[in-house]
């Protein structure tokens, strides 16, 4: 018997954002959704639009399970993560620790093509959800501000530099020009 998949769909009992009030919680799981969609929708848009040559179906894959290792380590909350180096130094080492733990939950002979996903090599596809996981911060933040919780206004000051950064790459500014403004819209103003 192999615990993999039982381990990972636990990833829906992870909250993120813990040390913050939010209007909305938001798990592991669905964010890691979400950060599917939107690195698959960047690859396609620098493939369609920008003369890419990207794996779209790799990138949403990899986006899928960038977070996998919170299912053994929590959701470590990004200011504590990233209070100094030693401690940053220390969670790398765990996570990936917990990404070896979950890949030996695996059939021995199904581990090496898990551990491509759960572990890749850095590369174009793996810096585009990068990306997009710090796109889908980026939104999570206005959405809480549109819901009148200022709790979110520095995170949100902080994804928005972010985004200015990233916004270098055609796919990223054209997916903030054509799509990021209706996440501000109401579901009336949507349906318009």
């Amino acid at each position: 018997m192999f615990h993999f998949f039982a381990y990972i769909s636990r990833l829906h009992l992870i909250k993120r954002w813990g040390l913050m009030r939010n209007t909305y919680e938001e798990n592991t799981q669905e964010h890691s959704w979400q950060v599917a969609v939107v690195a698959h929708a960047l690859a396609v848009i620098k493939n369609r639009l920008f003369g890419g040559n990207l794996d779209e179906g790799r990138v949403a894959v990899l986006a899928l399970y960038h977070d996998v290792s919170e299912t053994v380590t929590g959701d470590l909350p990004t200011p504590v993560k990233y209070a100094n180096g030693d401690i940053e130094r220390v969670f790398h080492a765990l996570e990936a620790a917990a990404v070896d733990e979950l890949a030996h939950k695996l059939p021995l002979e199904l581990q090496a093509d898990f551990q491509a996903v759960l572990q890749p090599e850095p590369s174009e596809e793996e810096e585009l959800v990068h990306i997009a996981d710090k796109l889908c911060a980026y939104l999570k933040c206005a959405e809480e501000l549109n819901c009148g919780n200022q709790e979110f206004g520095v995170a949100y000051k902080a994804s928005a530099e972010k985004m200015q950064k990233y916004a270098a790459r055609p796919e990223v500014a054209y997916f903030m020009e054509h799509f990021v403004p209706s996440f501000s819209l109401t579901l009336d103003e949507l349906k318009k």
